[in-house]
């Protein structure tokens, strides 16, 4: 089923098996993990287990959407809830860019044990809520919920009025089970979102990686480029990648690149992240991939790409010729490094 951007924006089709809901498509009554859960790491992971751990007698088919059952026994589908947009856009007119966007989340939280990804509509009306009635009109009247995990620094209600004790507080008042999880440590720092961003931004993929648990990647769709690229011997596809996606910091990359799904071993390719100084200095930022040693046509299809080294900064050379012989010294340090064979 389609899922709708409370924007406005295009639908996204989900292909997988877990679907993404808004409140009232939602499969009820619910086990909820609440929270962003932007990245999914080892912090968010362990408030997803405080759900799904003792969900195993939940009936295979769950209720429909907008179903409701006898409140008085089971545990309830396992869900986890997250708001979109971003708070602080609603609220601060601030952009957030996410680790992972909500249909990249499906493919992660299904092997956690989720059944399903209820994105609730953030608008000035639903952050106007007290920590009561966003409980009562939300968890328990939209979603039904049963029980509730959230991370010990969980905040919510009318200017973040609200926090775990809070909730758990509310909930038992409502007959909902709550669960504190301890915020997650290693090295003196907690294991965030932020931490994450600034590893990327910093292209130190091996800690994104370590923190993650998994390598980051992103997906974007290929477009037709001006073919300079191909011009200068080295044809590049060019991706639109979704504006809501974090990218890592500009610069040149050896990656390893999907077409489609990820299946098997990803094809070695050079990547370049962000403006062209040689080229058109006034072009916006760009993504562009070299396939190593294959040419392939994939206009039209969506490319998985996993960065795997960062090579070097941007630069701006003195011509074209000087920028073919650069991007061919990239090519062969990728190459090095993708299939050190």
């Amino acid at each position: 089923m389609p899922w709708e951007d409370p924007h406005g924006e295009r639908p996204v089709l989900n292909p997988l098996s877990i679907p993404l809901h808004i409140p009232d498509q939602a499969l009820r009554p619910t086990a909820i993990a609440l929270g962003s859960f932007d990245g999914l790491h080892r912090g968010h992971r362990r408030v997803i287990e405080a759900i799904t751990a003792i969900t195993e007698d939940v009936p295979e088919s769950g209720l429909g959407p907008g179903e409701h059952g006898d409140c008085s026994g089971g545990i309830g589908v396992p869900t986890v809830v997250s708001f979109w947009p971003h708070p602080r856009e609603v609220l601060h007119g601030e952009t957030r860019l996410r680790l992972d966007l909500p249909e990249e989340k499906l493919e992660l939280l299904e092997p956690l044990g989720i059944r399903q990804l209820v994105m609730v509509p953030f608008t000035r009306a639903l952050a106007a809520l007290s920590p009561e009635a966003f409980v009562a009109e939300v968890l328990v009247g939209q979603l039904q919920a049963r029980r509730v995990a959230v991370g010990e620094n969980f905040r919510f209600g009318a200017g973040r009025c609200g926090d775990a004790a809070d909730l758990a507080r509310i909930g038992a008042a409502c007959g909902v089970a709550v669960s504190v999880v301890p915020l997650l440590f290693e090295a003196g720092e907690r294991v965030s979102s932020s931490r994450i961003r600034r590893a990327l931004a910093a292209a130190d993929l091996a800690e994104a990686e370590r923190l993650l648990e998994r390598s980051y990647r992103f997906r974007g769709l290929v477009v037709p480029g001006r073919g300079l690229g191909r011009g200068l011997g080295w044809p590049t596809a060019n991706l639109q990648v979704d504006g809501r996606k974090f990218l890592p910091r500009e610069g040149v990359y050896a990656v390893l690149a999907w077409s489609g799904e990820v299946h098997g071993a990803g094809m070695p390719a050079v990547m370049n992240l962000g403006p062209q100084p040689t080229v058109d200095p006034l072009a916006p930022s760009a993504v562009e991939v070299h396939l190593l040693d294959r040419e392939i046509d994939l206009a039209g299809a969506q490319l998985i790409v996993q960065p795997v080294r960062y090579l070097r900064s941007q630069q701006r050379f003195a011509g074209l010729n000087e920028l073919a012989t650069r991007i061919a010294a990239d090519a062969r340090e990728a190459g090095a490094i993708l299939d050190p064979s």
